[in-house]
């Protein structure tokens, strides 16, 4: 038997491979037949010896494959025998976490003759029902407003995402999970180049703001991603700026904004770039094209343009 597990999201392909593991090891409790072979080190021949070997106390053997693609050589010898080790009554686990060429041979054999499993990373609605899947497995629960600001703050990168779900959750016991609490507690993850994004608005040099932008796309970056990340920068910077037109201090802010430290650090000074009626504008605008790409009114990549066109 073969099993195939890749994908973008290492989160997830991880924990599905520490249950594959873990069962395994439940079922065959000797430990002595789990073998694991990285391929930028390994052959296939050290593949073959172990395949071939006796197997300890009559158990199934589970061997895991790691950065199998990148050996060529294994590759063409494993694909010359393939039909034996599909038939076997081992366990040959593939675990890719680097993107995996479609048109490779050893691809599209894996994914037509194996159990695969994709992990794409989560968007949107399923980002935030694993989040809230993840938060109420420890028996806590958490405001819908608070949810949205973790996926806000955190993204789709759900190591972090883990990471933070424990911290908030050993902060709050048995209580529910409030907007404060994200606040206070998780450093929000907003890309350098977003910051130097809202700079080249700020100094309304439309030319930069557009290569920062299409610069993003061309890295692989959702438009609505970017959007909620704009979106996210500049809700700050109109809370900030608010403050500032009422003589606040920037130590003073720390405590009155009610945003992590980090985030005032670094929006501080932009704020001061902006007046408050020209931010309140922003804010709509941003509205405004998220609610127009959401209904299908207009591709995202252009909304982002426009948007980007309009208010440079």
């Amino acid at each position: 038997m073969i099993i195939f597990l890749y994908g973008q999201d290492t989160y997830r392909s991880r924990r599905k491979l520490n249950e594959i593991i873990e069962h395994h090891k439940k079922i065959h409790k000797s430990g002595l037949n789990l073998k694991y072979l990285n391929l930028n080190e390994k052959s296939f021949e050290d593949f073959k010896d172990e395949f071939q070997s006796i197997s300890m106390f009559a158990e199934k053997k589970l061997i895991i494959f790691e950065e199998a693609f990148t050996n060529q050589n294994f590759k063409e010898n494993f694909l010359k025998k393939s039909k034996k080790f599909v038939d076997s009554r081992d366990i040959v686990l593939f675990y890719e976490t680097k993107e995996t060429p479609r048109s490779d041979p050893l691809f599209k054999f894996l994914k037509k003759y194996t159990k695969s499993q994709e992990f794409e990373l989560l968007e949107g609605e399923n980002l935030k029902n694993w989040a809230k899947k993840e938060i109420e497995n420890y028996k806590v629960k958490i405001h819908p407003i608070a949810l949205e600001k973790l996926i806000d703050y955190v993204g789709n990168d759900l190591w972090q995402m883990a990471n933070e779900i424990r911290k908030l959750v050993s902060y709050r016991e048995n209580k529910k999970i409030e907007v404060k609490d994200i606040e206070l507690l998780v450093k929000p993850k907003i890309e350098p180049e977003i910051f130097k994004t809202i700079d080249a608005i700020a100094s309304k040099n439309k030319k930069q703001a557009l290569e920062l932008i299409h610069k993003h796309l061309e890295k692989g970056d959702n438009p609505l991603y970017l959007l909620s990340m704009i979106n996210f920068q500049f809700r700050n910077l109109l809370t900030i700026r608010d403050l500032i037109e009422k003589n606040k201090s920037p130590y003073t802010l720390l405590g009155e904004a009610k945003l992590h430290p980090y985030v005032i650090k670094k929006s501080y000074s932009q704020a001061q770039k902006f007046k408050i009626d020209e931010l309140k504008k922003i804010y709509q605008k941003i509205f405004q094209v998220d609610l127009a790409i959401k209904t299908g009114k207009v591709e995202p990549e252009t909304a982002l343009d426009i948007f980007i066109a309009e208010i440079c």
